[in-house]
């Protein structure tokens, strides 16, 4: 055999190996990316599932702090509501307490008004009387305004539709018109709701 042709096939081995060398290492290549692949799948998968997971947990959340939320609210308006129809109830059982008391407080004023002045300067048992039964009227009254009972006597005061009733009008030298001059009976308002409207005079043009 000639020298060329055994260089040629030395070459020709030596070719071979360097091919099957190079697809040996193509074909490492090609494992290590499927086997690196095939790890990063697992975590890709594992992370997506814990986004949505955490997802799913801060949509729960903001639905339980709206439930909490209105929750309070409810309450809350619970709250006002009971305590109204608490003071709707006492204000009621009141007023009808109060509008009895009001019979007798104009029952000592019509005692009062029945005395002369001429008596209470001649006869002195019946000053005392008097002064007796205006003491008791005086603490009376002061007794009931602390519980919200309180007379309504607007003289020199503007006429109020709202908390006076208008019985006769009379021109009046030195009042300004529109004004109540004589109170014909007081009226009362228990905590700023009136009970009964004073009976008063105005002053006409």
């Amino acid at each position: 055999m000639s020298m060329w042709v055994r260089a040629v096939r030395q070459g020709t081995r030596q070719y071979r190996g360097f091919s099957s060398a190079r697809v040996w290492l193509n074909e490492a290549k090609k494992e290590a990316s499927e086997t690196a692949a095939e790890n990063a799948n697992p975590l890709e998968a594992e992370l997506a599932a814990t986004k949505e997971k955490l997802l799913a947990k801060d949509k729960e959340c903001v639905e339980f702090k709206d439930r909490y939320l209105r929750s309070v609210a409810d309450f809350r308006n619970l709250q006002e509501t009971t305590k109204r129809e608490i003071q709707k109830a006492k204000d009621f059982a009141l007023q009808k307490f109060a509008k009895d008391l009001i019979e007798s407080v104009d029952n000592f004023g019509h005692a009062l008004n029945a005395v002369k002045e001429d008596t209470l300067k001649t006869n002195e048992e019946v000053a005392q009387l008097y002064d007796g039964v205006k003491m008791t009227r005086d603490v009376f009254e002061k007794t009931l305004a602390k519980h919200g009972l309180t007379k309504i006597d607007p003289v020199d005061e503007p006429f109020d539709p709202n908390r006076h009733e208008a019985t006769f009008q009379a021109p009046v030298e030195g009042k300004e018109p529109g004004t109540v001059f004589h109170v014909q009976q007081p009226g009362f308002e228990l905590n700023g709701r009136v009970l009964r409207a004073a009976k008063v005079g105005i002053v006409r043009e």
